[in-house]
């Protein structure tokens, strides 16, 4: 069906339902509009634009628009399938997210434009059931308190130059025993309002809210080859779950001098003495300058490897390593791994309750005037200056791909590429020798002509065949 419109203005309906049934839309124009209260809304859709329980919807281009309470976009619920690709989505009640997953629905979505304004209003939202969501490029952009560009209940895959960025809450949210990877794609975060139990600012949030919409375990956040950008608070927070954390090749940016890499510690949810955050990171290939700040019943494992580069300290919340903290550090489950290729440089005192360094001499741990302790006990590190922080290349297929065309269109090459090209240098002694030929040829020539009976200027005519100066 191509340019069809589908229209709701009743509350706790939708504009278009697809149930056990599959359905290809080119261009649709979808409007809704029609408040609802219900949490039937948030689990089921019941009152989202486009719903899909059951069956696979494919969208390509068109629009998608909600203006009502509760009003999510396009929804998948249970066994429905959605498939979008180039279509434009906006929502602007609260409690409407962009594109949303429940109780095991699955969402593909590819180039998409996304904009949500209503408060609690993710732009990639799952909730109760969770499901799959997989998106391919596009722009996802939230400006409502409490709406995250991701907020995730289910497991959320994102790539391809995903942009996502949003201005009054964290960017992105997991929940109890839920996932979210970032390949080749930017996060930005301007987390200027605090929402419900929210004490902290934050960019990726990992957590469990015992509401129960979530199943507990471990909240998982991969990224590879990213953007990721903090501009108020810290750029994670983990409280009453634990996380899993997965970084290789990212480029962090955080422009707040008071926000840290990493927090962890106790919030409003869960029981009190018991809902820190166990924190489980490992950073591959990756470059990270910034504290770890826990407060005492977190922990922490931090492993370096494959060529890892770490500046910053652990630290408790309330300060540095002070010496009774250093004493009671043994008691503490905060383990620091490293890879021989990898390097820690201090900038404070810090203190594990176990060090495992694949380099026996910690010749790869850089005090960097402050001391590090394990167990209790000082060890001996590296004194010397500490390398720089290495700078992080992200991958750009778009910028390789000009690099490329430029150089094969290029005619001239350098003297660099000429010596190490057997074939280039070839032919430019071949064109050399040519050269040479050719100006002896015109040479002798002139001097010939010099020895004619007609001197250079004389015009023959052009009826008589020209004499062979040769013969």
């Amino acid at each position: 069906m191509d340019n069809n419109s589908y229209i709701s203005s009743t509350g706790g309906e939708n504009a278009l339902l697809v149930s056990g049934e599959d359905l290809t839309l080119t261009s649709p124009t979808i409007s809704k509009t029609g408040d609802e209260s219900s949490e039937n809304s948030d689990f089921y859709g019941t009152n989202a634009a486009v719903l899909v329980t059951s069956g696979t919807l494919k969208i390509s281009g068109g629009s998608v628009e909600t203006n009502a309470s509760h009003a999510n976009a396009v929804f998948a619920y249970s066994s429905g399938k959605i498939e979008l690709e180039n279509t434009s989505i906006k929502t602007s009640g609260n409690n409407s997210g962009g594109i949303m997953v429940t109780g095991g629905g699955t969402l593909t979505a590819t180039n998409l434009s996304v904009e949500t304004s209503g408060n609690s209003s993710a732009a990639i939202r799952s909730d109760r059931g969770g499901g799959t969501i997989n998106v391919s490029g596009g722009s996802y952009t939230t400006s409502g308190v409490g709406s995250p560009a991701i907020y995730s209940t289910a497991d959320i895959y994102i790539s391809d130059g995903a942009e996502l960025s949003s201005t009054s809450s964290e960017g992105v949210v997991i929940e109890g025993s839920n996932s979210v990877s970032l390949e080749k794609s930017s996060l930005t975060d301007t987390n200027v309002s605090l929402n419900g139990n929210s004490e902290t600012y934050k960019n990726i949030f990992i957590y469990q809210s015992m509401s129960g919409d979530a199943k507990e375990g471990t909240g998982k956040f991969n990224a590879s080859d990213s953007l990721i950008t903090t501009n108020k608070g810290d750029t994670f927070f983990i409280t009453n779950t634990t996380a899993a954390i997965t970084l290789s090749n990212n480029k962090f940016v955080n422009t707040d001098p008071t926000g840290v890499f990493l927090r962890a510690g106790s919030g409003k949810w869960g029981t009190k003495g018991k809902n820190g955050g166990i924190v489980n990171l490992t950073l591959d290939s990756q470059v990270i300058e910034g504290d770890i700040v826990l407060n005492s019943i977190s922990s922490l494992s931090l492993v370096l490897e494959n060529e890892s580069y770490y500046k910053g300290t652990f630290k408790l919340s309330d300060g540095y390593w002070d010496e009774s903290a250093i004493t009671a550090s043994a008691s503490y489950s905060n383990s620091l791994t490293l890879s021989k290729d990898s390097v820690y440089v201090l900038t404070g005192d810090t203190g594990f309750s176990s060090l495992e360094n694949e380099d026996e001499s910690n010749s790869n741990i850089y005090a960097n005037g402050y001391n590090l302790y394990v167990a209790g006990e000082k060890v001996e590190v590296n004194e010397s200056e500490a390398p720089a922080v290495p700078e992080v290349s992200l991958d750009s297929t778009s910028t390789e791909t000009s690099s490329s065309v430029e150089e094969v269109t290029d005619p001239v090459a350098s003297p660099e590429e000429i010596s190490s090209s057997p074939s280039l240098a070839l032919i430019l002694s071949l064109s050399v020798c040519g050269v040479l030929l050719l100006g002896l040829i015109i040479f002798m020539i002139l001097k010939l002509r010099k020895k004619s009976p007609n001197p250079p200027d004389v015009i023959i005519d052009q009826s008589t065949p020209p004499e062979n100066p040769f013969k």
